[in-house]
C-alpha cells in the first residue's frame, strides 16, 4: 500500500490518518499515524540484528529502497504490549526530518480523513502510561483510535535525532532588545526545550500556545490589547513559529488565519514540523508561511527568524 495523494489540504484544518492496531491477549488497541509520514505498508520482512542499537524495541533493520538499509521498531514493544504473532501484521514505513524507519504492528485497517477539531488532547495520565508518545485521541465509530507521536518515539530510540541543546549559541543581547515570539506545539517536550534554546541566544523572548485554537485566541487578546493601548500588533508581538500537527486547530490554519487578516498579516509566520518536506512545503507556501523548517532544524530557524523580524521592522 503506498501513501495516498489525498494528503492534507492546505488551511482546512483536516488531516488523514492511517489507522493500525497492535494486538494483546483479549485486547486490540487502535492507533493513527498522519498519512504524511507514511511512504509505504508492506509485510513482514525479516530483520538483521543491530547490536549498536540496544534498545529493546528495535528488532534490527532491512534492505529497503535504493539500498538503504532501515531500522525496525516494534511499536508493541517500545508501548509496553505484549503482542502475539500474527499472520495480519504489518509494517509501517515512516520517513520525518529525511529519516526513514520501519514499525512493526499487528495489522492495519484502512486511512481515515479527519478534522483537527474532531481531535481531543490527551490527559496526563494517557501521556504517562504511553510514555509522552500519544499526542491526540479521536473517537471513530465504536473505538478510540491514539494518534502515535511517531517523531518522539524516534528521538527516544535515538537521542541523536532530538532537538539538540548546543544547537543555539548564546549572545550578549539585552532583554530590552529581545523579540517576542509566539511559538505553538502541543508537545510539552519541544514547547520547553525551544523556549530554552531561543530565549538563550538572547535574541528572543518566547510566550507559548499548546495548539493552534490556543495561539489564535491569543493573538486575538492581543489584538485587543493593541487596539487599547492605541498599538500595533507588532508592538507586542514580532513573530509566530508553529507546528503543523496539533489538536483541534493546526498550524497551517492557523497560518492562513493570520495571513488573511488585515491587522497580524505582517507577523511573520515559521512552519517547524517534522512533515515538512520538498513534496509538502507548497501547503505551507499556499497559506502565506514566511518560512518552513523541518525538526530538528532550530539553529537554522533562529537565524531566519531574526532576519524576518528585521526586514518587519524596517531595518
Amino acid at each position: 500500500m503506498s501513501q495516498t495523494n489525498i494528503l492534507l489540504e492546505s488551511g482546512t484544518n483536516e488531516l488523514e490518518i492511517v489507522e493500525f492496531y497492535i494486538d494483546e491477549p483479549n485486547y486490540r488497541g487502535h492507533y493513527g499515524i498522519n498519512v504524511a509520514k507514511v511512504v509505504e505498508i508492506i509485510r513482514t520482512q525479516p530483520a538483521t540484528s543491530m547490536p549498536q542499537m540496544r534498545h529493546p524495541a528495535v528488532m534490527g533493520a532491512f534492505p529497503h529502497r535504493d539500498g538503504k538499509v532501515v531500522a525496525l521498531v516494534d511499536l508493541a514493544v517500545y508501548l509496553g504490549k505484549a503482542r502475539p504473532a500474527s499472520s495480519e501484521a504489518k509494517i509501517i514505513v515512516t520517513e520525518l526530518n529525511g529519516i526513514v524507519t520501519a514499525f512493526l504492528v499487528s495489522g492495519v485497517n484502512r486511512i481515515h480523513r479527519l478534522s483537527w477539531k474532531d481531535v481531543e488532547e490527551p490527559g496526563e495520565f494517557l501521556q504517562n502510561m504511553s510514555r509522552y508518545s500519544i499526542t491526540g485521541v479521536v473517537r471513530l465509530e465504536n473505538r478510540v483510535v491514539f494518534l502515535l507521536d511517531i517523531e518522539h518515539v524516534v528521538s527516544d530510540i535515538d537521542p541523536s535525532l532530538a532537538i539538540q541543546l548546543a544547537t543555539v549559541q548564546e549572545a550578549n543581547t539585552d532583554d530590552a532588545d529581545a523579540a517576542v515570539v509566539l511559538h505553538a506545539d502541543d508537545s510539552a517536550s519541544i514547547r520547553n526545550l525551544v523556549k530554552r534554546l531561543l530565549e538563550k541566544s538572547g535574541s528572543f523572548k518566547i510566550i507559548q500556545a499548546v495548539s493552534g485554537e490556543d495561539a489564535w485566541k491569543m493573538l486575538e487578546g492581543m489584538k485587543k490589547r493593541a487596539a487599547e493601548d492605541g498599538k500595533r500588533i507588532g508592538d507586542i508581538v514580532q513573530a509566530v513559529i508553529t507546528d503543523i500537527e496539533m489538536p483541534r486547530m493546526d498550524g497551517l490554519t492557523l497560518c492562513r488565519k493570520i495571513k488573511e487578516d488585515p491587522e497580524l498579516k505582517h507577523l511573520p509566520v515559521a512552519l517547524f514540523s517534522s512533515i515538512i518536506s520538498h513534496t509538502l512545503q507548497h501547503k505551507g507556501a499556499s497559506v502565506g508561511a514566511d518560512a518552513q523548517f523541518t525538526k530538528p532544524d532550530l539553529k537554522t530557524l533562529s537565524e531566519k527568524l531574526t532576519e524576518l523580524i528585521a526586514a518587519s521592522r524596517g531595518e
